[in-house]
């Protein structure tokens, strides 16, 4: 019997005044499991038969039914570990208060399932016993985790919507069992549940929402680091007045503060501040600005004089010291040779 915690999970667990499938008990079905090759396994993942009589290919630490079977906890949230392909799975008897589970055999192929929906949080659920209330329906699937919707039909299926999408897999584990109310043997009570992912226009719009939120998210962190590798505006510049027209005449005569003058004159020209009333003003400041840009030129090319006699003296002085080192050069040879000369001076 699955119960609910405080977390709001469903976990497997023995329902008090009901009698569940012990774990040290050799019973019919651990036998025949044991008989059929496959190990059969308690909802702990311990063995339901002793190691004598387990098959001998039979490896206890791979840990098939614990971390395979969805209905535990928190199995959703982990990637199980690879199983053999040739190792069948066995899932366990699920006793419920109203109802009893009995899994398929492992040898036939597992149900078949239509591809998953996006954001899918209902599932639908065929081959219910006639006689199957949705209380019932609700005792079963409510181990799979918290249910919104049931909405059942007269015709032996329903559709249940849970609060999360990982409370799906849980309750595709459950497809292909038998389920069979109570003890009775009448074909109105029992049936073969076939669980699949159910196609629902308010889980596609929750996740359509969802995704537009993620989306809105992502631009906002992206037009953050774009602002913050943005280099900063430049300062804006003032509007024209007769105060401003006296500051901005003597920054066009300071060389440290000519640069913003001249931008700020050009940014009033393009706004259209030059009209008959101040048109005076801005000759004066077009005069100063030519007056400092025609000095400027001036001594660009007093500095260019400069520089080309400084490129002539260096050229001469360099010339000059090639020559020097071309006659030392011919100097030191001159010297290896007359040493290579026999002395003739020394004959007695």
């Amino acid at each position: 019997m699955l119960q609910r915690t405080a977390d709001g999970v469903g976990n497997l667990g023995a329902e008090q005044n009901h009698i569940s499938v012990p774990v040290a008990d050799h019973g019919a079905w651990a036998t025949a499991m044991n008989n059929l090759g496959i190990m059969p396994m308690g909802i702990s993942g311990q063995q339901l038969v002793s190691d004598s009589l387990c098959i001998q290919r039979f490896d206890p630490g791979l840990g098939l039914i614990a971390p395979i079977n969805p209905m535990i906890a928190g199995i959703s949230l982990v990637p199980p570990p690879p199983v053999p392909p040739d190792m069948p799975v066995i899932k366990e008897i699920i006793h419920c208060k109203s109802c009893t589970l009995f899994p398929q055999n492992p040898n036939l192929p597992p149900p078949s399932t239509r591809e998953r929906p996006p954001g899918c949080k209902t599932v639908f659920v065929g081959g219910l016993p006639e006689n199957a209330t949705e209380e019932i329906i609700r005792e079963v699937f409510d181990q799979c985790g918290e249910i919104i919707a049931i909405r059942k039909s007269k015709k032996n299926f329903c559709h249940i919507r849970f609060s999360e999408e990982f409370m799906v897999d849980k309750a595709i584990y459950l497809s292909g069992y038998r389920m069979r109310i109570g003890s009775s043997t009448d074909k109105k009570d029992s049936g073969k549940i076939h669980v699949d992912f159910a196609q629902a226009r308010d889980d596609l719009y929750e996740w359509e929402c969802k995704q537009r939120l993620l989306a809105r998210e992502e631009r906002h962190r992206r037009k953050i680091h774009e602002d913050r590798l943005r280099p900063p505006s430049p300062p804006p510049i003032v509007h024209y007045s007769e105060h401003e027209v006296a500051l901005l005449a003597d920054r066009l005569k300071d060389d440290h503060k000519f640069s913003e003058a001249i931008a700020i004159l050009f940014t009033w020209i393009d706004r259209g501040e030059v009209n008959r009333r101040t048109a005076n003003h801005f000759y004066s400041m077009i005069q100063s600005a030519n007056s400092h840009v025609r000095r400027l030129m001036s001594e660009k090319a007093q500095h260019e004089e400069e520089l080309e006699r400084a490129k002539e003296a260096f050229k001469n002085a360099l010339l000059a010291i090639l020559n020097q080192c071309k006659d030392a050069f011919i100097f030191y040879t001159l010297k290896d040779v007359l040493k290579k000369l026999p002395d003739k001076g020394r004959l007695t």
